[in-house]
């Protein structure tokens, strides 16, 4: 019984070691903002990214990342969508540029300033588009 508890014991050590290292440097106003927008958020995770802090996590069923500078601030939101949700131009872009190729994930992203781009992945890298579906460089 003492090694079932103790085994138990040093599971919950290491898995709280792994969040508390997980959250460390994330600057406390990215945390705070964090909380406030997304109070019901599942499966928080933070990583650095881009020189900045980057919350991954499901919001009401939805695959979520939130990107905050070093001083906290929002910077953009990236929600994933359906494939099937990207408009028609953008599927046949990729169909008539890459042939053969398939998107393999979408998202909507919205920048700080509200402007609002789509993402799509297809053969590993990500191509932007505008909301009408024209590519970005």
């Amino acid at each position: 019984m003492k090694k079932y508890l103790l085994s138990g014991l040093l599971a919950t050590l290491t898995l709280g070691g792994a969040t508390y290292a997980q959250n460390a440097g994330v600057p406390a106003a990215a945390k705070t903002t964090f909380a406030k927008l997304y109070p019901q958020a599942k499966g928080l995770k933070w990583d650095k990214e881009n020189g900045g802090y980057e919350a991954s996590f499901t919001e009401k069923g939805k695959a979520m990342s939130l990107l905050f500078d070093t001083k906290g601030a929002l910077k953009e939101t990236e929600t994933d969508i359906a494939v099937t949700e990207l408009p028609a131009a953008i599927r046949d872009y990729v169909a008539k540029q890459m042939p053969g190729k398939k998107i393999k994930e979408a998202a909507i992203i919205v920048d700080a300033s509200g402007t609002k781009k789509y993402e799509a992945e297809v053969g590993g890298k990500d191509l932007m588009f505008d909301m009408v579906g024209k590519p970005l460089k």
